[in-house]
């Protein structure tokens, strides 16, 4: 049977809503991503977080989830960390997409069987997740999830069908992603609680 963890990777976040404090709205954002995944079928939930983030990592986890200290916010260490506990498959996703879908996270970690590699698209720029086969490729370059593009991480592929992108979801880093939630999809309560909802 396939060993897959799926990350949260508490990336830095530097907008919150008119009136909410920055620290709690980042916390709240990344405690409704752990919700999610803490309730995946079959993918094992874990958290990735740098030495400054280690406080609020374990604030939000749920008892025996994995917490990976990584020395930086990127994909490639918190790839490393999982390969080194056994896994066969990893995903791992930005901790501020409050409101995604385990869908959308099936579809991240589908191409798999397949492909070395898959991505998807965080909205208008960046990625809201990596997924790879374990360990991860030699080629593979490391990814801020805030900056990196599919076509930035198909570059080095020996081959560019190497790494499948899948359907993007936005993350929610600014007032016009803030006007995108939909309060009729479930989950992302601590977040919907922040903004009076």
């Amino acid at each position: 049977m396939t060993r897959r963890v799926v990350v949260a990777l508490l990336t830095p976040v530097t907008w919150s809503p008119p009136g909410v404090d920055l620290a709690k709205w980042r916390a709240a954002l990344a405690e409704d991503v752990v919700d999610l995944l803490a309730m995946l079928a079959e993918a094992e939930p874990a958290i990735a977080a740098r030495p400054e983030d280690r406080a609020l990592a374990e604030a939000i986890a749920w008892p025996g989830m994995r917490l990976y200290d990584v020395p930086t916010a990127t994909v490639l260490p918190v790839l490393k960390a999982a390969a080194g506990d056994g896994f066969d498959q990893a995903a791992v996703i930005a901790a501020d997409a409050a409101d995604v879908p385990g869908m959308i996270l099936g579809k991240l970690l589908r191409p798999l069987t397949t492909k070395p590699v898959a991505v998807a698209p965080g909205g208008a720029e960046g990625l809201l997740g990596v997924a790879a086969r374990l360990p991860v490729p030699d080629w593979f370059p490391d990814a801020d999830l805030d900056t990196a593009t599919p076509m930035g991480l198909r570059k080095p592929a020996p081959n560019p069908s190497d790494v499948q992108s899948t359907p993007d979801w936005r993350r929610i880093r600014g007032p016009g992603d803030l006007a995108t939630l939909d309060p009729a999809l479930e989950g992302w309560e601590n977040t919907r609680t922040l903004l009076g909802g």
